[in-house]
């Protein structure tokens, strides 16, 4: 039996917000061997390093500034929706979405201490 790519409400997904996108993919691609998947401009997932067929790990978001607080962090959920209310009901605020974006959907939201974390969807 094998195991599900993705688990409910678990960290899933970093992304790392760069200045110069192009420099980016080569400073990674060179240091640390990572691949990419081109998503145009502003974006570039990073490849799992167990092959194309595995999810991404994580993504360089192309931004004016580093977002503060560092990387951005995404967990998985398997009915956004319910998610989102659950965000809200435990004092915390969506802050952004839920939006469409090429894997399905997602939003942002901030916790009562002012991390802005992210939470998506295949659906």
């Amino acid at each position: 039996m094998t195991q599900p790519s993705h688990r409910h409400h678990a960290i899933d997904y970093l992304e790392l917000t760069v200045t110069d996108l192009d420099r980016a993919r080569s400073f990674y691609s060179e240091a640390f061997g990572w691949r990419f998947n081109d998503y145009g401009p502003q974006y570039a997932g990073i490849q799992n390093p167990r092959g194309a067929d595995a999810p991404e790990v994580g993504g360089l978001a192309l931004g004016e500034r580093v977002r503060p607080g560092g990387p951005f962090v995404l967990l998985y959920s398997t009915d956004l929706d319910r998610s989102a209310e659950a965000v809200e009901a435990a004092g915390g605020h969506v802050v952004k979405g839920p939006y469409a974006f090429p894997g399905g959907r997602r939003f942002h939201f901030t916790d009562p201490s002012g991390n802005e974390l992210g939470v998506w969807a295949e659906r």
